[in-house]
């Protein structure tokens, strides 16, 4: 009864996988029969049926070399003979061979008209029976049986595909939307830390679905839809999730991507069969996610007029202005380009609430650490706060990962619990990948890429306005063949000028430590080089932190470029600004690399400390950089490195990142120096 259930009458079960019939599989075993059989029952090859002339086969009934034989003869022709049978083979003087002391039989077949003397001698001889053939049946199965198969074939290989394909146009045009109930839906806000702000935004939302009419006495009305924005990876599914657990209110989830299809009209329809089911369950939640895919502005595509998509879109817009808010039906969608949408899909009366979800600050980060960690086993002695604070800008999604690559290293390893040790290896791991010590350096690559990442750590630490220096290695990981890592205190909400200076500074000290080394440079400032150039322009022309252009934005400050859209848009300033942009640009990086030249040639000796220092222990940590900077000596590197301003607990080795909405990311200085181009 469980296998019936779980198929249609198309043999297709609820995963949708196409499975083949058992009376398919008979019909077929039958047809491979039949069709066997007739190849048993032809006429055999000459090779193994030996064919006798009308005078060998009388010589041989003669002489008594016959061992056995059947005369078959039709009644409607009784002159013509047909028989068959075994022979003695003999050998060229007459004599029967013999094989394991008994004659070799030869099978024979003779069709002839016999004389009747012939006959005679033949039925006289005592080694033939005579039978009259039952041609009937073979005649019919001969003549028939290729047209049933033939019949059969058009069956299985046309008609049935064609009722299939029949069935399948009545349902392309239903919705892909998948119902979560509450027995499979076991999310709930518990399972949810990071976003208390956005999870006080939907908390009337659970209300209302458990009590619609708390808000009807009153005349309010509850949000049509919710549009929750943020960056990949901060929890917007997982928060919907969590509303349909705690509503326990049927839960209908599609992507933006499901409506879409080649041909016209599909995305249409399966809009509005989405809302239909959605009408029978109600109370209900239907979430869509990425709905960028779908809700994107109208007229900006490149072929421009009324596309698929556009026509998925009016169906979407007409559906949630049509509904009933009474009905118990909301929608939430989630997005990371709210940029792209459609102002129609925006406005009051369809998404009237937008949840911004972002980054966790520190206590966020603590409590999803803590929520993950469930399913892990810890060591007593691991402290997920000093993690917290040393994970600013991960997202939720990405400090999963660093708990579950920490568990597979504890396991790699054959450790019982998770210690501090895999955590701070599994925290680096996720940001800058792996180390690489197979990687074979040549003596001088590694004497310049010590120099390079010294240059960066001793401007580092000389700079006021600098994030504190956290580790610098020579050690390849991920891209790079050296970083040097810087980490805030904190969570950094601001950038200042006087601090983007300082950290231009600091990226370009890495060019300048090679050319007083080697009198030459490298390909491996191109990283460096990118960041600062990126950082300078978003000072002038967003920041308004030049005193020669002003407070003025130059440009659009959006992060991605929306094709259709900004392809052929103009720039908002004339071409004397553009070259007054690019030489204060230039202007701001030579201040920069003058600063930090100054501050290498004066400390050179400093610098020359620190580099040899990489060469022979590959690794240092921020306390060991400033001792040096401060007293001039270099104190042996002790066992581990910490993360943050605590008791070394572990070996530390994050580089961490404080990525800003609609600002260039400045890293801890990440330098692969000097990486092949």
């Amino acid at each position: 009864m469980g296998n019936k259930n779980n198929k249609d009458n198309n043999g297709m079960n609820k995963g949708g996988d196409f499975k083949i019939s058992p009376r398919t599989w008979v019909v077929w075993m039958v047809i491979i029969g039949v069709i066997m059989t007739l190849m048993m029952f032809r006429e055999r090859p000459e090779t193994r049926i030996h064919t006798l002339s009308y005078n060998d086969f009388i010589t041989k009934v003669e002489s008594n070399q016959i061992a056995s034989g059947t005369v078959i003869f039709n009644p409607q022709s009784p002159e013509l003979k047909e028989i068959t049978g075994r022979y003695y083979k003999t050998d060229e003087r007459g004599k029967v061979v013999l094989e394991n002391g008994k004659p070799v039989e030869v099978p024979f077949q003779i069709k002839t008209v016999l004389l009747e003397e012939d006959l005679k001698k033949v039925l006289k001889s005592g080694k033939f029976e005579t039978r009259e053939p039952n041609t009937l049946f073979s005649q019919i199965l001969i003549g028939i049986l290729p047209v049933l198969i033939i019949v059969a074939a058009i069956y299985f290989f046309l008609i049935r595909q064609i009722k299939t394909a029949g069935k399948g146009a009545l349902t392309f045009g239903k919705s892909k939307v998948r119902m979560l109930t509450r027995d499979k839906n076991k999310t709930t806000f518990e399972d949810v830390a990071g976003i208390d702000e956005a999870k006080e935004e939907v908390q009337e939302v659970v209300e209302f679905l458990k009590d619609p009419k708390k808000f009807q006495r009153l005349g309010a009305r509850i949000p049509k839809g919710i549009l929750m924005v943020g960056p990949p990876g901060t929890g917007k599914t997982l928060l919907a999730k969590a509303i349909a657990g705690e509503a326990d209110a049927a839960f209908f989830s599609i992507s933006g991507s499901d409506f879409v299809e080649m041909f016209v009209g599909v995305g249409a329809s399966r809009v509005r069969d989405m809302f239909e089911q959605a009408r029978k369950n109600t109370p209900c939640l239907i979430f869509i996610d990425e709905i960028d895919a779908v809700g994107r502005s109208r007229g900006h595509g490149l072929g421009g007029g009324n596309d698929e998509r556009e026509q998925t879109l009016n169906a979407l817009l007409v559906e949630m202005d049509g509904f009933d808010t009474q009905e118990g039906i909301i929608i939430i969608a989630a997005t990371n380009r709210p940029d792209v949408l459609d102002p129609a899909l925006l406005r009051p009366g369809r998404f009237d609430r937008q949840i911004y979800v972002n980054l966790p600050d520190v206590r966020g980060r603590e409590a999803i650490l803590k929520v993950h960690s469930k399913k892990i086993k810890l060591d007593p002695s691991v402290d997920l706060s000093v993690i917290a604070r040393a994970t600013p800008g991960y997202s939720g999604a990405e400090l999963a990962n660093l708990l579950n690559e920490a568990a597979l290293l504890a396991a790699r390893n054959n450790k019982k619990a998770v210690t501090m040790v895999e955590l701070e290896e599994a925290r680096i791991k996720v940001r800058w990948g792996r180390e690489r010590r197979s990687l074979a350096l040549s003596e001088e690559e590694k004497r310049n890429t010590a120099w390079h990442e010294a240059g960066h750590a001793l401007v580092n630490v000389l700079l006021p306005h600098t994030h504190p220096l956290h580790r610098v290695t020579i050690i390849p990981r991920g891209q790079s063949l050296g970083a040097t890592m810087q980490l805030p205190k904190g969570d950094v909400l601001n950038r200042r000028k006087k601090e983007m200076l300082d950290t231009i500074a600091v990226m370009l000290a890495g060019r300048i430590a090679e050319e007083v080394a080697s009198e030459d440079i490298s390909s491996g400032a191109a990283n460096d080089i990118q960041q600062a150039t990126t950082i300078a322009r978003a000072m002038v022309c967003q920041w308004g932190m030049s005193e020669r252009l002003g407070m003025i934005q130059y440009g659009s400050d959006e992060e991605y470029v929306f094709l259709g859209r900004d392809m052929f848009k103009m720039k908002p300033y004339s071409e004397a600004t553009a070259r007054e942009i690019d030489a204060e640009v230039k202007r701001i990086i030579d201040e920069c690399y003058n600063v930090a030249k100054n501050l290498i040639e004066q400390n050179k000796d400093k610098l020359a400390i620190i580099a040899n220092a990489l060469l022979e222990y590959e690794s240092l940590d921020g306390k060991q950089v400033e001792d040096i900077v401060k007293l001039g000596k270099f104190t042996p590197p002790a066992t581990g490195f910490s993360p943050v301003d605590e008791p070394p607990k572990s070996p530390a080795t994050a580089p961490t990142t404080e990525p800003q909405p609609k600002t260039p990311t400045v890293p801890g200085i990440e330098s692969p120096a000097p990486a092949p181009v």
